[in-house]
């Protein structure tokens, strides 16, 4: 199967992976390492324990960006988030400012994604309903012969308030962990070991439960969309991403 073309008649570029351990390592484990260890007096101290904690989600986002080329609305609110942390810690501010950044921001991005409904590229279509896996092109004819677009666009519109929902819960929780976790005064070092604390914490806490909201706006958005289309499940992706589940083992 050749590669698919792009508006200029040449072969697209394909997309570069994300590396799934580097990005846990700076966004995740460096930081958190560096808020615990390297924020004391004796070593780089409170204020440069954080820039340097921030450095690594900042780059690789920067990285991400420039290696593959394709501009994606996590990363921008993951760069946002970074920002207003760094702003917050350099201000020398409390827990209860970061607790209110953490619960804010995945509320923002909650809003976002439904208030996209009102634009012509809702953002469903990116992160859930896209081309990359799904052969929307497919799913789009078979919609169209039977009369179900309209129904579908319903169910789109369902499973984007599933996937907020992800985002308000994940807010709450956030927020919660946060005040549990950030007792200590702002521009400490026992402050910046709470907060690497904190994000050891929040990723690993709220990744399952996020995740299983996501995937179930997934499997609900494919299994209305098999109802609707009269295509099988496996009729609903690209060939290129059920062929290593059909390739023979050893060939």
């Amino acid at each position: 199967m050749s590669a698919p073309a792009s508006a200029n008649g040449e072969p697209a570029r394909p997309v570069n992976k994300e590396n799934l351990l580097v990005n846990l390592l700076c966004n995740v484990a460096v930081p958190a390492l560096t808020l615990i260890f390297l924020s004391r007096p004796a070593r780089l101290g409170p204020l440069w324990g954080l820039v340097v904690a921030l450095t690594f989600p900042l780059g690789y986002g920067i990285y991400d960006l420039l290696t593959r080329r394709k501009w994606n609305f996590l990363s921008g609110f993951g760069l946002f988030s970074i920002a207003v942390t760094g702003g917050l810690g350099l201000l020398q501010l409390g827990g209860f400012w970061f607790a209110v950044k953490d619960g804010a921001i995945p509320v923002l991005f909650g809003c976002a994604i439904i208030g996209s409904l009102r634009t012509p590229t809702p953002l469903i279509r990116t992160l859930l309903y896209n081309d990359q896996v799904l052969d929307t092109q497919k799913v789009n004819a078979a919609l169209a012969v039977r009369g179900a677009a309209a129904e579908f666009e319903r169910l789109m519109v369902r499973a984007t308030w599933l996937l907020a929902g992800a985002f308000f819960f994940t807010a709450v929780v956030n927020f919660t962990l946060a005040r549990m976790v950030l007792k200590s005064p702002g521009g400490t070092p026992e402050f910046n070991a709470e907060l690497g604390k904190m994000t050891v914490i929040s990723h690993t806490v709220l990744i399952v439960p996020t995740l299983a909201v996501m995937l179930g706006a997934f499997w609900y958005l494919l299994a209305g969309a098999t109802r609707l289309t009269g295509l099988t499940f496996d009729e609903l992706f690209h060939d290129s991403a059920k062929s290593g589940a059909e390739k023979p083992a050893g060939r």
